[in-house]
């Protein structure tokens, strides 16, 4: 089965970047949403493997997104990796205590990016 990843990015360049990369390099399906809201309603209707979510977004932060993904048993155990450009090692320390899958840090490598969800979410065949 081929893995299905969301990307909820505001910003569409980074969407598009993102889903390329995985889509081409990794061969995963990807959905994008371009706000937390619009992240969630595809999380509680899709089956999903993984999230990427981007920290800083307008209206809903991706803070504030995962809570609420962790508070519905639809979406609770779907793995988040935060996409951000601002990590400090007391940041990593929290995301992890907070059940986050783990970070990648903006701006990424285009093509390594597959290898860092692979990684993260532990998929090596």
């Amino acid at each position: 089965m081929t893995k299905k990843l969301l990307i909820v990015d505001d910003e569409e360049r980074i969407r598009e970047l993102v889903q390329a990369c995985l889509e081409d390099l990794g061969g995963w399906d990807t959905l994008t949403a371009a706000s937390g809201t619009e992240g969630l309603k595809i999380a509680q209707t899709e089956s999903i493997d993984a999230i990427l979510l981007d920290v800083s977004m307008p209206d809903m932060d991706g803070f504030a997104v995962y809570e609420k993904l962790q508070e519905n048993s639809v979406t609770q155990a779907i793995p988040v990796i935060l996409l951000t450009a601002k990590v400090q090692a007391s940041d990593r320390a929290r995301f992890a205590q907070m059940g986050i899958a783990g970070v990648i840090t903006k701006p990424f490598e285009p093509t390594s990016i597959c290898n860092e969800v692979t990684k993260i979410l532990g998929w090596d065949d």
